[in-house]
């Protein structure tokens, strides 16, 4: 087994993090992952649409020096190795990459590539925008009113993988200490014998830096609310705890920027309801953001005949997922939904398409390239590049505006021009220029 000899380019240098905040050369060097499946056709379309927006927004000014990196199965091919430690090494020495979508090995070891490389880099933050853009297909009558951003907690939960395999030898033993030491919690498991065990570890720890992070994005993107997303009324020690972490961390550290309903219902509890609800709309109508909550299955009720509601929601590992996958599908699907793993404290972040590799699909210069495109849009965005950021976003518009448009959009809308993968980056490019 061997790792790639990774050179970086001459004329790029590294972004770094100074005094907590990204410091971003003009000639950022940042790793990508190419992707298995389709991942190489939606990356040669992914790559030009960014390189044509820099060049577009900053006239040669700005360039981004391209570092090529490995995982998957192009990495256990050519290295042995699904997941090269050179690999993880430059994303957390460049801090900032991009990745197309990654096999998932079968027959053990890493279960999941995304998951891992999140893990590895304690990239705790999955940061899902939700937007609709005009004139795309979509299931519900009002897609226009989703706009929405997730902060999905990214290392804890049962996505931490702490389980003992029904029969296993290990879930023997865990079995019986519980029964030993915890018999009333063991009492509880209604087929002990034949059960599989999972943990879901929740830490104050880990709550509080993804609401800092859900609120100090709020206040930087003029959001009105966060919505802090759990199934509490059950599992109240680790769902139920990352609620009341959620609103203590907001009063503690935003004072002045924030209004909690833990803090409304104090006030009602003491004054009565008219007084709690004054107490709200001037904290409101003084430019404070609302932190509140919902139960995770009223809420993914709620997104669907009441999203105007929602603005910005922090949520958990396994809530998130369900919530990202079924936004997406209001405003498109998953194959035009970006995503972001970060880090807001060291500024490491991986960018990343959030489908899956659809192998019958590769090579073949077909699929929307859209999921991709738009996580290079939000990577751009938090290099800081707003200008070409803004431009992916109008080309877009303008691309589906005009029904140009990729044959999983075209089957779907009426006198649509199809066009390849790599079409779609021709007709984004176009209007860049246009």
């Amino acid at each position: 087994m061997s790792n790639p000899s990774l050179t970086p380019p001459p004329e790029g240098q590294p972004v770094v993090m100074q005094n907590g905040r990204l410091a971003v050369p003009d000639n950022p060097i940042i790793p990508f992952i190419e992707g298995d499946g389709t991942g190489p056709d939606i990356w040669r379309a992914t790559v030009r649409v960014l390189d044509a927006a820099v060049e577009s927004a900053y006239a040669g000014q700005r360039k981004i020096q391209w570092l090529e990196i490995y995982a998957g199965a192009k990495a256990n091919e050519l290295f042995g190795s699904w997941l090269p430690d050179a690999t993880v090494d430059a994303c957390r020495e460049y801090l900032i990459s991009i990745k197309g979508p990654l096999t998932t090995p079968i027959g053990g070891g890493i279960r999941s590539l995304n998951v891992a490389l999140r893990q590895l880099l304690d990239l705790y933050v999955c940061l899902r925008p939700v937007r609709w853009f005009e004139g795309v297909p979509s299931p519900v009558k009002n897609p226009g009113a989703v706009d929405m951003v997730i902060f999905r907690e990214n290392t804890e939960d049962i996505y931490a993988g702490v389980e003992f395999e029904q029969g296993s030898d290990d879930n023997r033993r865990f079995l019986e200490l519980l029964q030993e030491h915890f018999p009333e919690q063991y009492k509880k498991i209604r087929f002990p014998d034949s059960s599989g065990i999972g943990l879901k570890p929740v830490s104050r720890e880990g709550t509080e830096r993804l609401i800092v992070a859900a609120i100090e994005y709020a206040l930087s993107n003029q959001r009105k609310s966060v919505t802090i997303v759990h199934k509490g009324n059950i599992m109240k020690f680790t769902e139920g705890a990352f609620r009341n972490w959620a609103y203590a961390v907001a009063e503690r550290d935003f004072p002045e920027q924030t209004y909690t309903w833990g803090q409304w219902e104090r006030t009602r509890a003491d004054q009565g309801d008219e007084a709690a609800n004054r107490e709200q709309a001037e904290a409101l109508a003084n430019g404070r953001i609302l932190i509140k909550d919902a139960i995770a299955d009223i809420t993914l009720q709620q997104v669907l005949t009441r999203p105007a509601e929602f603005d910005v929601i922090a949520t958990m590992n396994l809530n998130g997922d369900y919530l990202s996958d079924a936004l997406a599908a209001q405003v498109g699907g998953i194959g035009i939904a970006p995503g972001g793993n970060i880090n807001y404290r060291t500024g490491t972040a991986i960018f990343e398409a959030t489908h899956g590799t659809a192998p019958k699909y590769a090579g073949l210069d077909k699929v929307n390239p859209g999921s991709l495109i738009l996580s290079g849009e939000m990577m751009l965005r938090y290099l800081g590049w707003t200008e070409a950021a803004d431009a992916i976003l109008g080309a877009m518009d303008a691309a589906i505006a005009g029904k140009h448009v990729t044959y999983d959009f075209a089957r779907l809308m009426d006198n649509a021009v199809e066009v390849k993968c790599s079409e779609f980056a021709d007709v984004l490019i176009g209007n860049l220029q246009g």
